[in-house]
């Protein structure tokens, strides 16, 4: 029987999906990058190889995420796709009626409009990490509470705290007077969660008709209190899937198996030697920055340079 891997590596997590020829999730993983893409993939395909049943052939790998090209030369992919695509893919795949996809990861945002079962409209964050899960971790450290519990509180609120959510910088200092003025915990951590949704929709929401069905994804997506204060903002429903951490992983697996070109993947990885060895080409003024990828020590690819010289 055939199955098809698919790996989103994020800057926070690293998340793998092997679907089955029904793009039926088989098994599946979601673990820490920890700033090391490659360690990250070793460990979780390992794992994900104890999981797949006896008697299935890997007949496809595709990568995506902010590391998927590096992942992509790796594993030898056969399918390489941006975010976008492999989480409206992943995303039509159990929802055929999606118009609208609100995504938080660990460091990024993204909004995907659909009509008809084709995006016709994105966007994503800029430079700032506020109202992302990075940011969120770092909030509930400060204030002393497991990031597991900080959507549970923030639904015991009952007035939450008006946080400035739209730098991290102003977010802290406005969520160090809230705590010194005496507001509970509940309030600030309510207040926190209304912040993100209404620094998603004035950025990354910004200009962009958002029409039902709606559904949120991402690690963000798990945090009951964001959800909240989604459906409050929005006046509308907005359903979170059971996997919806792991669409982008479920999308780029699609992806790979309509793309199959027959060959069987061998998952056995963790003794490859995998390495980037920069350096700067000084052949003109633009100074380009030259990556090396190396595996097993042989060159499999090089990038950064904008004449074509490399």
């Amino acid at each position: 029987m055939n199955c098809y891997l698919g790996i989103d590596i994020g800057s926070i997590s690293t998340k793998g999906v092997v679907i089955d020829e029904d793009n039926k999730i088989i098994c599946s993983l979601y673990i820490w990058t920890e700033g090391s893409p490659i360690n990250s993939v070793k460990k979780l395909v390992s794992e994900l190889k104890k999981k797949i049943p006896s008697g299935y052939v890997v007949k496809g790998i595709g990568t995506t995420g902010s590391a998927r090209k590096l992942i992509g030369l790796m594993m030898d992919a056969n399918v390489v796709k941006n975010e976008i695509t492999a989480h409206a893919v992943g995303t039509l795949s159990v929802n055929p009626n999606v118009h609208t996809i609100l995504e938080i990861g660990g460091q990024d945002s993204k909004i995907i409009i659909i009509r008809d079962g084709v995006i016709v409209d994105y966007a994503m964050n800029t430079l700032c990490a506020a109202g992302t899960g990075s940011f969120l971790s770092s909030q509930a450290k400060r204030l002393d509470i497991p990031i597991e519990e900080f959507g549970k509180l923030a639904l015991s609120s009952k007035n939450p705290a008006k946080i400035a959510a739209r730098c991290t910088v102003f977010a802290e200092s406005d969520l160090i007077h809230k705590a010194q003025v005496g507001y509970s915990k509940e309030d600030i951590v309510a207040g926190l969660c209304k912040s993100i949704v209404l620094n998603y929709l004035n950025n990354v929401g910004k200009g962009k008709k958002i029409i039902e069905p709606v559904v949120f994804q991402g690690g963000v997506s798990k945090n009951l209190g964001v959800l909240k204060y989604f459906k409050e903002v929005l006046g509308c429903d907005v359903t979170v899937d059971p996997n919806s951490h792991l669409m982008g992983a479920l999308g780029i697996a699609i992806l790979s198996h309509k793309n199959s070109d027959g060959r069987v993947y061998d998952l056995d990885i963790k003794d490859i030697e995998f390495k980037t060895v920069g350096n700067e080409c000084g052949g003109c003024s633009n100074n380009c920055e030259i990556l090396r990828i190396f595996k097993d020590k042989k060159l499999v690819d090089t990038w950064g340079s904008m004449c074509g010289k490399y």
